[in-house]
Parts: structure tokens; C-alpha cells; sequence
């Protein structure tokens, strides 16, 4: 009796109990990119250094792409069409003022759009919010735009134009541009992981937003009746509000077209993200 009350009190406490529970990934998702904060990280430094490792031109690059782009647009728009500037700014500031926000949401949604191709080995092997792929990658174009930012600052010293108060709102536009990015390529990397021809359209739609956007011209150039109509293109709202941050007052933002960029911003972040939900479960399947 003494020896089993004895081999009782050895015996181990009862192990952990794993319970499956169905459903329980979906309602800790929000939570888990939170706890996930360091895969992000590791992700985000991967691209940026696979993108500036090893390159002859690397920095270089990301320097003169935005030069060239400004005095390309420069010469077409204010040489040859002989478009107007905003106020007294030099044209070229505001050139260059419309490429910093352009730049930021091309690159972004260009390297969000192929990110979870790119990440297929990861993807198909250990569970993570597939949400933060996407959002690792816009990180790359994070990178690029403060360096082309750094040459915004230098043009304006050439030019001794000194930034005014409406700078502290920057921060939101730029926000505002990454967002606009953001929703539209969760849709389409989604979509990419299943229809891999989606990759071929990202290119083009980047071109040719190139030139139905204000980046080389104002516009205040639009006729008055289709100004709203126009900020449906949410880049027209986010442009327009980078140029009044860097050229003050001398440019102007059209409140109620704004008003209706944030809203295609939104509307297409909300549909980015739900399309993106929807899909995710078949990724590791499919990829």
C-alpha cells in the first residue's frame, strides 16, 4: 500500500492538453499579425537587400530614374505643350513633386502585386497571416522614395525654396498613397496566385497611369466639369496633395475631388483586403 502511495507521488503532473478548434486561425488572424511583427521585419529587410545587393547601380538607379522621369516630363509638358505651372513654383519642382507619390504607389503595387509568387517556398511550408507578404514587400518602395525624397530636398535648396507648415501633413499623403497601392495589389497578387497572366497587365496599367495622372502636368489644367469625374483616379487626390505640402500655396487641392479619392481609396482597400481573406486559404495549395 506505502509502495503505490509512493509511486503515486512520482508520477508526472498530466501534460498539456492541445485542443483543435475549428475556425480558431480565423478569429486570432488581426491578433497575429501583431504577433507575427518580426517576420515582417525579416521579410522587409530581405527585399530591400536583394533589390540593393551586389548591384553596379543599385542606389544609383533609384537616383537617377526619378532625374530622368522629371526632365523628360519637364521638356514634353512645359517645352512642348507649354502647360502652365502651379503659382510661381519652378516646373521642374512641380514635376518632381508629382513623381515622389507616383513612384511610391507604382513600386509599391508592382512589388505587392508578384510578392506571394516570389515567396512560394515560405508560403507552402509554415503558417502565417499571408497578409504580411504584401505588406513586407511595399516596404522596398518605402526604401526608394526616401531616397528620391532626399533629392526633393536638394532641388529645393537649389531653388532656395523653404518647405512651410503645410509639410506636416505630408506624413498623411504619403499614407494615402501606400494605402492606394496597398488594396489593388492585395486583389491581384491573390488573383496571381491562380491566374499567373496577371503579372503580364501590372506593367501596363502603371504605364499608362503614368500619363492619365497629374505627374507632369497641374491639374488645374482639367476643365472645371470634370475635375470631380477626374479624382476617381484616387492618384489625382494623393498628387495634388503632395504639391500643396512641398509648394504651399502656390497649389491648391480640390476639396470635394479629394474628398472622392480618399473614398476610391477606401472602398478599394476594403475589396483588396476581403478578396485577399477569401482566397488565402487555397495559396498553399495552389502556389
Amino acid at each position: 500500500m506505502a509502495i503505490d502511495s509512493a509511486a503515486d507521488a512520482v508520477q508526472p503532473s498530466e501534460e498539456p492538453v492541445i485542443v483543435l478548434e475549428p475556425g480558431r486561425a480565423d478569429k486570432n488572424y488581426w491578433m497575429d499579425l501583431w504577433r507575427y511583427r518580426e517576420l515582417f521585419a525579416i521579410l522587409a529587410w530581405r527585399d530591400i537587400s536583394v533589390r540593393y545587393k551586389q548591384t553596379v547601380i543599385g542606389v544609383v538607379w533609384a537616383v537617377l530614374r526619378p532625374l530622368l522621369t522629371a526632365g523628360v516630363l519637364t521638356v514634353v509638358f512645359s517645352r512642348v505643350a507649354r502647360l502652365p505651372s502651379d503659382g510661381d513654383a519652378p516646373y521642374v519642382l512641380m514635376v518632381f513633386a508629382g513623381i515622389l507619390p507616383w513612384t511610391l504607389f507604382s513600386t509599391s503595387l508592382s512589388d505587392a502585386s508578384g510578392s506571394l509568387i516570389n515567396s512560394a517556398n515560405l508560403i507552402s511550408k509554415v503558417y502565417f497571416p499571408r497578409l504580411i507578404v504584401p505588406a513586407a514587400a511595399i516596404a522596398t518602395a518605402f526604401a526608394d522614395f526616401l531616397i528620391s525624397f532626399a533629392i526633393l530636398v536638394a532641388l529645393m535648396a537649389s531653388y532656395r525654396l523653404a518647405p512651410g507648415w503645410n509639410m506636416l501633413f505630408l506624413p498623411g499623403f504619403m499614407l494615402m498613397a501606400l494605402l492606394a497601392s496597398f488594396g489593388p495589389g492585395l486583389w491581384i497578387t491573390a488573383l496571381n496566385v491562380k491566374y499567373r497572366d496577371f503579372r503580364y497587365v501590372i506593367p501596363f496599367v502603371v504605364q499608362f497611369g503614368l500619363y492619365v495622372s497629374p505627374v507632369g502636368f497641374s491639374s488645374s489644367v482639367v476643365p472645371e466639369r470634370w475635375r470631380l469625374l477626374y479624382h476617381l483616379n484616387p492618384m489625382v487626390g494623393v498628387i495634388d496633395g503632395f504639391r500643396w505640402c512641398i509648394l504651399g500655396g502656390d497649389s491648391r487641392v480640390y476639396g470635394p475631388g479629394f474628398a472622392l479619392s480618399l473614398f476610391v481609396v477606401a472602398f478599394f482597400l476594403w475589396l483588396g483586403v476581403s478578396r485577399f481573406r477569401k482566397m488565402e486559404k487555397i495559396f498553399a495549395d495552389m502556389i
